[in-house]
């Protein structure tokens, strides 16, 4: 005890040297919220198409989608009408970019998650100069509706070379017309690789009937878009 004594006296007798207050560093500006982004109308699209096993891929594709994308993104996922308000809600806590399920009129704004809305197709007209969401209760196509070569096909209209189309997991062959006419405008083609599907029934119709400039997993779409649309000059 007497020894603890001491010792505690003289460290009480210790001065600490002066030491001089941390300079303040300044830090990089933080990277905008979705709300303080201010959205345009989008010069470029990445167009999606997804069926079974969709819902787990396009979390992937999203998350990992930059939070300044200067493209829009559309999705024709085929799922029943009544899950796709959850779907979007998902889609928007995992990734930075503000979704939801169309509606006929929505301007498409760069930066902004577009879901076809359930049974309806989905495409994209321009209006006035700004690109904007048309959805019809047309004939199913490849035995869907909404199909994804609607969406694509008006894209490769509507955005020319400026658009990439990605075809993910899924039965059949929806997406494959589509991701051709994206293709003969000069516009990118993703495809889902054969290990990350759940069914490679889409991606295997898609390249075969297209080709693509990658074949990847859903987490590597976003440095692919980037990519493709660097190249093209409209960057994401």
């Amino acid at each position: 005890r007497a020894e603890l004594l001491r010792a505690l006296s003289a460290a009480s007798m210790v001065r600490l040297p002066n030491v001089a207050p941390t300079p303040r560093v300044e830090t990089a500006r933080p990277t905008p919220t979705r709300n303080e982004i201010v959205r345009t109308p989008a010069r470029s699209a990445i167009v999606i198409a997804a069926s079974t096993g969709g819902p787990k891929a396009l979390a992937d594709v999203v998350s990992h989608l930059a939070a300044n994308l200067s493209a829009a993104v559309l999705i024709v996922q085929h799922m029943p009408a009544d899950f796709l308000h959850s779907l979007a809600k998902r889609l928007s806590q995992v990734g930075p970019l503000p979704v939801k399920v169309a509606t006929s009129g929505d301007s498409v704004m760069a930066g902004c998650v577009y879901l076809a809305p359930g049974d309806r197709h989905m495409s994209v007209v321009m209006k006035n100069g700004i690109p904007t969401i048309r959805t019809d209760a047309g004939p199913a196509i490849c035995g869907v509706r909404p199909s994804a070569d609607p969406l694509f096909c008006s894209a490769a209209r509507a955005f020319g070379e400026n658009v990439v189309g990605v075809v993910l997991t899924g039965m059949g062959r929806d997406g494959s017309e589509g991701l051709r006419a994206i293709r003969a405008v000069g516009g990118g083609a993703i495809v889902q690789d054969r290990a990350s599907s759940i069914i490679y029934g889409m991606p295997r119709a898609a390249l075969a009937a297209a080709g693509a400039d990658r074949v990847v997993a859903p987490r590597l779409v976003g440095a692919a878009v980037f990519d493709l649309l660097l190249t093209r000059r409209a960057v994401a």
